[in-house]
């Protein structure tokens, strides 16, 4: 059942199609094998990168495709639709990319960005570690600069996509001691000297997005790979994941519409007391519900992403987009499960998988908690300064 969708250029359209196309015919025959198997789809991500579905949003000068967020946000929702783990690695590798090309020189552009938008090549974003969590001033991992400004690096980075997988390794690492302002931003090539990696996390979903820890081991950094200047990570490291909120809310929703429309194919054929239950008003109402909460997850990460594009400030609306849209997903895969009965509750039906991994979506890039702090700050001050919105 596609999703009616209001494109701004033909173009558009016909890279949605494009999805679609890929996600029927590339995606949809792999997902529960290598799911159940647990097998990183790297073929796929390659199949995506080809297409040109990895650089959307980038700058089409060093092979990008130059388009709003909007539509590779809708791009990702049609990704999710078909799988989740994809979805979710793929708005993982345009994090990885936006600090070099939002923050990086001109030379750091021309040098790093055709390999990491070229379709071959693929990212992990290295922010997160056991002890700091959401306290991202608290994080250890260390480059320690010298007098040429090359770095070593030594420390562990956790829960990380990619882990094993990835070309390279966009990296947040202490540079001095003074808290937040002591953070700058590193891309490591996977082939960094001293760079290893542990087991995979043993996860309740996405098992097809590894995660696993990245240990750096006095893993040598040139000058050149630092991103921004020194103690600039934290500013970056926010800025990337305001619009990687936008890309988790995309995949949710993607997610819970293919929730809706198993729920609703299987009420139509599911026959009880001589009449498919969709004929019961009760069943019908929760159908209603999940699909309008499906929908206004859709609303929340198209009015953020249409005020990016605007270059107007979006960040609360991204929090905002987030919340919704993983909050929407987790009751809406989870009330598909009931609508399914016994059957949801079975590996026969794709219903489990999809609130399992509906799960993590509330967690990653910045817990839901994390989310409405954000939100009520921004919301206070925007209030104290006499801006009730961005209107």
């Amino acid at each position: 059942m596609p999703v009616e969708r209001v494109l701004p250029t033909s173009d558009a359209a016909d890279l949605i199609e494009l999805t679609q196309e890929i996600a029927r015919r590339e995606l949809a025959p792999k997902v529960e094998q290598a799911e159940a198997s647990a097998t990183p789809p790297r073929e796929v991500f390659r199949t995506l990168g080809r297409a040109g579905l990895l650089s959307l949003p980038y700058p089409e000068e060093f092979g990008g495709g130059s388009q709003p967020y909007e539509v590779y946000l809708q791009v990702v929702e049609e990704i999710a639709a078909a799988w989740m783990s994809v979805a979710v690695g793929v708005s993982v590798h345009s994090l990885t990319v936006f600090p070099v090309d939002k923050f990086g020189t001109d030379s750091q552009r021309k040098t790093l960005l055709p390999d990491m938008l070229g379709g071959e090549y693929l990212g992990a974003y290295c922010l997160s570690e056991r002890e700091a969590g959401s306290d991202i001033a608290s994080m250890r991992t260390r480059a320690t600069i010298g007098d040429d400004g090359s770095a070593t690096v030594s420390g562990t980075k956790s829960w990380i996509s990619h882990a094993g997988e990835a070309d390279y390794y966009t990296s947040f690492l202490r540079t001095d001691d003074t808290g937040g302002k002591g953070i700058s931003c590193f891309v490591v090539p996977a082939d960094a000297p001293g760079l290893s990696f542990g087991s995979p996390e043993r996860k309740m979903g996405l098992d097809g997005d590894p995660v696993a820890e990245v240990h750096y081991e006095k893993v040598p950094v040139a000058a050149d790979q630092m991103i921004g200047g020194r103690g600039q990570g934290m500013p970056i490291a926010l800025a990337a994941l305001d619009a990687g909120r936008l890309g988790i809310a995309a995949a949710a929703t993607g997610l819970a519409q293919s929730a809706v429309e198993l729920a609703a194919s299987y009420a139509m054929e599911r026959v009880q007391f001589g009449r498919p239950v969709a004929d019961n008003q009760g069943l019908t109402f929760l159908l209603a519900d999940m699909d309008a909460a499906t929908a206004a997850a859709r609303a929340t990460y198209l009015h953020a992403a249409r005020l990016k594009d605007a270059g107007r400030p979006y960040s609360k609306e991204a929090a905002i987009a987030k919340l919704v849209a993983t909050d929407a997903a987790m009751k809406v895969t989870t009330d598909a499960v009931q609508v399914l009965g016994g059957a949801g509750y079975t590996k026969d039906f794709p219903a489990e998988r999809f609130m399992r991994e509906a799960k993590v979506a509330q967690i990653f890039e910045g817990t839901n908690q994390i989310q409405r702090l954000v939100i009520s700050r921004q919301l206070l001050r925007q209030v104290g300064n006499g801006k009730g919105s961005n209107a």
